[in-house]
């Protein structure tokens, strides 16, 4: 086969396993994080060293956090899964054991490239098992936080539209639609990295964020210019939120859907990963 499956029907599974070691952004401390095949369906995590059972993630495990998405599993915390998770499921992958050492997913690049080239190092294999088959939608799902809106409409695939708005110029306004396949998604949403503003740094840095963030893993930008350019796409921060959002909702799985998000963030995604999972559960096919 191609290197990526044609689209999110299959079951697939990696060909070995393979790992990643890297700062993480908030935390500021050198995590490990270890991917191999599994016979399970859906995404697991467990610790470096321990012997403790691995959890299977689901977005109820989610916890409000500023700027990531923290999962709480037992009495352990995991932050910044999001773009980790978005390379898993964006890459076509639905049987995943993850093995990590610390409490934070390295951040790499600020994208989710390096765990794109992590999984084509190793490839994908055929999964032994049957897929946890995503939520179902018979009739729109609208999630609201303030201003800010996600809703998710029955299609015939999974389509992505982003929206948003920022007052520094070198932002602005940007807008991409998409209708994802793990091709589409290595090539087009993945490269994205994060990006924060010049203005807020000491403020993030002295509550206790942004830690591990730099010039080399996250684009700053300055009202009407960039502090380290040159940007991969002109659009390069709407491809990160959709980046974001995609991860997000690898807690629940891809559904036949047109998902619009005007403003999202992490807690509203999160939000719609879960109401699809209470009005659609979620079964093994």
């Amino acid at each position: 086969m191609a290197l990526w499956p044609d689209s999110y029907d299959g079951v697939w599974t990696l060909g070995g396993p393979v790992s990643r070691r890297g700062i993480g952004l908030h935390g500021g401390e050198i995590a490990e994080v270890c991917l191999k095949p599994s016979s399970r369906a859906g995404f697991h995590v467990s610790w470096l060293n321990n012997s403790d059972p691995s959890v299977t993630l689901t977005p109820h495990q989610a916890q409000e956090s500023p700027l990531c998405t923290t999962l709480m599993l037992g009495d352990r915390r995991l932050g910044t899964v999001e773009h980790l998770l978005a390379a898993l499921a964006g890459c076509g992958l639905t049987h995943v054991e993850i093995q990590v050492s610390g409490e934070e997913v390295p951040l790499l690049d600020g994208s989710a490239l390096g765990w794109v080239e992590a999984i084509a190092e190793v490839g994908l294999t055929h999964a032994a098992t049957s897929r946890l088959q995503p939520p179902e939608i018979k009739h729109p799902v609208v999630c609201h936080r303030g201003s800010s809106v996600i809703t998710a409409t029955p299609a015939e695939g999974f389509n992505l539209v982003c929206v948003i708005d920022f007052p520094q110029a070198a932002i602005g306004d940007q807008m991409l639609a998409i209708e994802l396949t793990p091709a589409r998604f290595v090539e087009q949403i993945a490269p994205a990295r994060t990006f924060g503003f010049r203005d807020q740094v000491d403020q993030l840095r002295a509550a206790g964020l942004i830690q591990g963030g730099g010039l080399d893993n996250a684009l700053v930008c300055d009202g009407d210019h960039w502090l380290n350019p040159p940007l991969r796409f002109a659009d390069e921060p709407v491809r990160h939120k959709l980046l974001d959002l995609i991860g997000d909702l690898a807690l629940v799985g891809f559904p036949q859907a047109q998902v619009l998000v005007y403003r999202g963030s992490h807690g509203l995604h999160i939000d719609l990963a879960k109401a699809l999972l209470d009005v659609c559960p979620v079964t093994v096919s």
